[in-house]
């Protein structure tokens, strides 16, 4: 049985900007949910991933891009039949780290300077990118027309799901996980995320060379190939282990 693939966005965007790698792994014949996080707090965030899981047969590969990434990374493992992660310019928590935390572990993110916060009346507060910076902060190498529209639908992030600390066991731990971004993320620097995949012992690291954090709305080919190994390794790992026991 093939794996059904989750998609989890992350800060500032929304379902849809998985659009076109949508479309490529859907030609490829796979079972694709595009999930709308809520963005509210990593737990929560997690908590609602983990009750769509729980309603999937068969098993399932979760991809995060952004802070999509460290919500499939708290994923509750025992929701379903995970097989694997796929991290998409996307945050891979340790314990009691947050995404800020992890932002700034090494130099080059220029995120914090692009943000225009909102006061809720719960206390909370929403974080969205100016439209002025959107641009260059987040999709550099798309057309400016094109950025302009993602600015303009971009789903805002809780301040408070951004310093909240991941828990005690992610899920890139007890799954096998991949990871794909851009040489020129300025929303996670490259070299964070070479740090987070070398420590989750990533079976497959790609780096694109001039990718911005919306690397899979500009490069959707790469990720949807990808995911695709993922998926089709997690397949015949399944299928042999069915076959030896």
């Amino acid at each position: 049985m093939r794996p059904t693939i989750v998609l989890v966005h992350g800060a500032f965007a929304e379902s849809a900007s998985w659009g076109r790698v949508i479309d490529l792994l859907l030609r490829a014949g796979n079972l694709v949910i595009a999930a709308a996080a809520p963005l509210r707090g990593l737990a929560s965030d997690a908590a609602a991933v983990s009750d769509l899981v729980r309603t999937i047969d068969g098993p399932v590969v979760l991809v995060g891009h952004s802070y999509g990434g460290a919500v499939i990374s708290n994923v509750d493992a025992g929701a379903g039949a995970i097989a694997g992660l796929v991290y998409v310019a996307g945050f891979a928590p340790a314990p009691g780290e947050s995404t800020a935390t992890l932002t700034g572990l090494y130099p080059g993110s220029t995120l914090a300077d692009s943000l225009r916060p909102v006061p809720l009346g719960d206390g909370t507060t929403d974080l969205y990118i100016s439209p002025e910076h959107f641009h260059a902060q987040f999709a550099a190498d798309l057309p400016e027309a094109q950025a302009a529209r993602m600015a303009a639908t971009q789903r805002p992030v809780t301040q408070e799901a951004l310093s909240e600390p991941s828990g005690v066991r992610p899920l890139w731990k007890e799954r096998p996980a991949w990871f794909l971004f851009g040489t020129e993320d300025r929303s996670i620097p490259a070299a964070a995320q070479r740090f987070m995949a070398e420590r989750a012992g990533a079976l497959g690291t790609i780096e694109i060379s001039g990718a911005s954090h919306a690397v899979p709305v500009s490069h959707p080919e790469a990720t949807a190939q990808l995911i695709l190994e993922a998926a089709r390794r997690l397949w015949r790992d399944t299928a042999l282990g069915v076959a030896a026991a």
